[in-house]
């Protein structure tokens, strides 16, 4: 039985979409697994509140607007198709639900989901909601790997940096990433107030020798450290666990997990 045999990934109109997909074909590939590419975009007219005397709705603009995401996302999905990407598969989200809350529900159904970073600068949104990515994380409960929006990435695994904590989080982004390291990859073990030597018996398991870092330093910057320690060490890949909750329709993200969503220069496997 195969660890990761199902891949979603979130497709949309955003340059990094196409990038995103790109990554998302080979980690198929790599591991032999199904990959649906699901397009999930807020249409325009959804936002909008209802006018006096029956005003509001969609226009024929916003309707011309969502077509042309929703055919451009379908364009660069048709051309990683032609490469001869096997088991890929396109859908689109047809729920009235918000775009996030649908697509949590879909991930439900896949062992792992490629997501991308939110782009502050981006002038156009493509039709996704600025917290999307987190939405999905902290209600899907699944893997995620986020990729993101600055950068290509055609692939992860050979040099890891893994974000210890003793637990469930960082426990299950672990057993995730165990199947997207690659053969002879360099690991690193680095953690904040546990010992990351004691995964050393675990890894030591799946064939994997890796080196331990414990650190010290203000636990109020493990953002911000944790991305330097990944930058020295030319990290491809952080895996960590994403710690939050949800209340109502606020996500409150710990300091840690809230850092790194904004401040990602590398894909980060997350799992919460």
């Amino acid at each position: 039985m195969k660890p990761i045999a199902s891949i979603l990934l979130h497709l949309d109109a955003a340059p990094q979409s196409r990038d995103r997909l790109t990554l998302a074909c080979r980690l198929a590939q790599r591991l032999d697994a199904g990959l649906l590419a699901l397009y999930a975009a807020a249409p325009s007219g959804t936002s909008l509140m209802p006018l006096p005397m029956g005003g509001g709705g969609l226009t024929m603009q916003d309707v011309q607007r969502d077509e042309a995401r929703r055919a451009q996302a379908r364009a660069w999905f048709e051309e990683a198709a032609a490469t001869g990407q096997p088991r890929l598969n396109w859908s689109e989200l047809q729920a009235i639900a918000p775009a996030a809350e649908a697509f949590s529900r879909q991930a439900l159904l896949h062992d792992l989901v490629v997501i991308g970073q939110h782009d502050p600068d981006s002038a156009d949104d493509a039709g996704v909601a600025p917290d999307f990515a987190e939405e999905v994380v902290i209600d899907s409960g699944r893997p995620a790997l986020l990729v993101p929006f600055a950068g290509r990435y055609h692939d992860v695994g050979r040099r890891v940096l893994v974000a210890w904590k003793a637990s469930r989080e960082a426990a299950r982004a672990l057993s995730a990433a165990l199947a997207l390291l690659q053969p002879g990859a360099e690991v690193h073990v680095v953690s904040w107030g546990s010992d990351p030597s004691e995964l050393r018996p675990l890894l030591q398991h799946h064939g994997i020798e890796a080196e331990f870092h414990a650190e010290g330093g203000d636990e109020g910057q493990v953002g911000e450290l944790l991305l330097s320690r990944a930058a020295d060490l030319g990290s491809d890949l952080i895996v960590m666990g994403c710690y939050g909750r949800s209340r109502t329709r606020e996500r409150l993200l710990g300091g840690a997990s809230r850092s790194v969503f904004g401040a990602m220069t590398m894909p980060v496997l997350m799992s919460h």
